[in-house]
């Protein structure tokens, strides 16, 4: 029974690993080249959890392999167009000038309910209001409405916006983040000084940040009275 769990453990950490190397893409929007490994490794990593009599490597080997290959098409694809398409697609225009294209949308085999649907996830009601729709090769609609139907920026408004800052995560569920800290232009002494206001303390706070403006958002754990 030790030697299962251990072996899932190993097979759970190699899968993480083989993961984090094919690219953040892997978690959320994947090319169908991406999705296919992705169930590959899954169904490879199963076998050798279920199965003791199999030996460990037998699961490794495949899963390592399948990572090899991806990783030299991605290369090759980043070099070449045509190995690109191949293995991703091309994107295609389903919206064109506020008329759908019928024979792009049989052609991906997207119903109009999908369509209207994608549409309403960007915010548009009828597809008449869409300049250009175009299907990602992950699966995406990216939708570009005609620029009468765009809201107005601060740039149409003549209106100068504040600047904005990103803000850096000091402390987060009572763990300091250093790197933020020296990162964000402050040191302990500073963050003593902010805690103090607030009659804080670094394992009582449940987030802090601040911006490059010195904004500071703090928020104190629940419970903790």
């Amino acid at each position: 029974m030790l030697l299962t769990y251990i072996r899932t453990i190993v097979l759970y950490l190699v899968l993480i690993a083989v993961i984090r190397m094919m690219g953040k893409r892997q978690i959320g929007e994947m090319e169908p080249s991406e999705f296919v490994v992705t169930m590959l490794v899954a169904n490879l990593a199963s076998i050798p959890m279920q199965d003791g009599g199999i030996p460990l490597y037998s699961g490794l080997v495949p899963i390592l392999t399948v990572l090899g290959v991806e990783l030299i098409l991605t290369a090759l694809s980043m070099r070449s167009v045509k190995l690109r398409q191949l293995l991703c697609g091309k994107p295609v225009i389903l919206i064109e000038n506020g008329k759908i294209l019928q024979s792009n949308l049989r052609s991906t085999r997207i119903t109009l309910d999908e369509l209207t649907e994608l549409l309403r996830g960007k915010d548009v009601l009828t597809p008449d209001a869409v300049q250009y729709a175009i299907l990602e090769t992950n699966g995406n609609l990216s939708v570009f409405p005609f620029p009468e139907q765009k809201p107005a920026t601060a740039k149409d408004a003549k209106i100068n916006p504040t600047a904005q800052f990103l803000p850096y995560t000091i402390i987060a569920d009572g763990y300091l983040y250093r790197d933020n800290l020296r990162l964000a232009g402050k040191d302990d002494r500073w963050l003593r000084k902010q805690l103090q206001k607030r009659k804080a303390t670094i394992a009582s706070t449940w987030l802090m940040t601040v911006d490059g403006a010195g904004q500071i958002l703090w928020q104190e754990k629940e419970g903790l009275g």
